[in-house]
């Protein structure tokens, strides 16, 4: 039987430009960068990544700060795309990358649900009929119009997650989320996950808790200085990763 590959992600790079050096204004950067007096180091944040995640798969990613997971999911999601390589997508996204990184602060809760919606591509019909189910499952009935910048990270974090998690969509991409608000949150976070997972939908999830990973995911890579250290079940990558450090 032939696999139903949703991610393929083939000998993928990632370089960043960095400038070593501090400058005091924006203009004094200007003047050195015309007289190329600007020191600038390559940082290859991913180096020759290659993987494939069928549908229906839950993918856990694990690494130390700094090791390139984010940038990874942020490729796949279409934020960035890599300096080499590429990475195919069949289906629908709902990235859960950065808490909030689509509100407007000074809108109300329920403006931003339909603002979220918007940028996810959603209508304003389609988010009306899921409206109910985000303010249920954030826990939010009692603040929809109140300006978000005055919501705590945890209540972000709720709204934010009850957003990304409407509907089923072919992908979810979840990065760190679930390390934001109380245990039994988690849990309830937890349990949507695998909800979605039973209906068909592909997992791609970041967490630094090994718990959760083993709970969420069937499959794990760990990636170590930009590279894929390890792939395959989670159980055995987990353990290896676990005694490393």
């Amino acid at each position: 039987m032939e696999k139903d590959i949703i991610v393929d992600v083939k000998n993928v790079s990632m370089r960043f430009n960095l400038s070593s050096e501090k400058f005091d204004s924006i203009k004094e950067y200007f003047i050195k960068s015309v007289k190329r007096q600007v020191t600038i180091e390559e940082f290859w944040a991913l180096k020759d990544i290659s993987f494939q995640v069928e549908r229906g798969d839950s993918l856990g990613l694990v690494g130390l700060n700094g090791s390139g997971k984010s940038t990874l999911l942020k490729t796949i999601a279409g934020v960035l795309k890599p300096t080499r390589g590429s990475v195919e997508v069949k289906g629908t996204i709902a990235p859960l990358i950065e808490l909030g990184a689509g509100f407007d602060m000074d809108l109300t809760a329920t403006e931003n649900i339909y603002l979220n919606g918007a940028i996810l591509g959603y209508s304003r019909e389609f988010m009306s009929e899921f409206y109910q189910d985000i303010i249920e499952f954030s826990e939010l009935s009692g603040f929809m119009n109140v300006p978000i910048k005055n919501f705590s990270s945890g209540m972000l974090a709720r709204l934010a997650f009850g957003i990304a998690t409407i509907g089923i969509p072919d992908i979810l991409i979840v990065d760190e989320a679930l390390s934001v608000g109380d245990f039994r949150f988690q849990e309830k976070c937890e349990e949507r996950i695998a909800n979605m997972r039973n209906q068909g939908t592909t997992i791609l999830f970041v967490s630094h808790s090994l718990e959760q990973v083993r709970k969420v995911c069937q499959k794990l890579a760990w990636i170590e200085h930009g590279e894929l250290k390890m792939f395959g079940d989670v159980t055995e990558v987990s353990e290896i990763y676990a005694k490393s450090y």
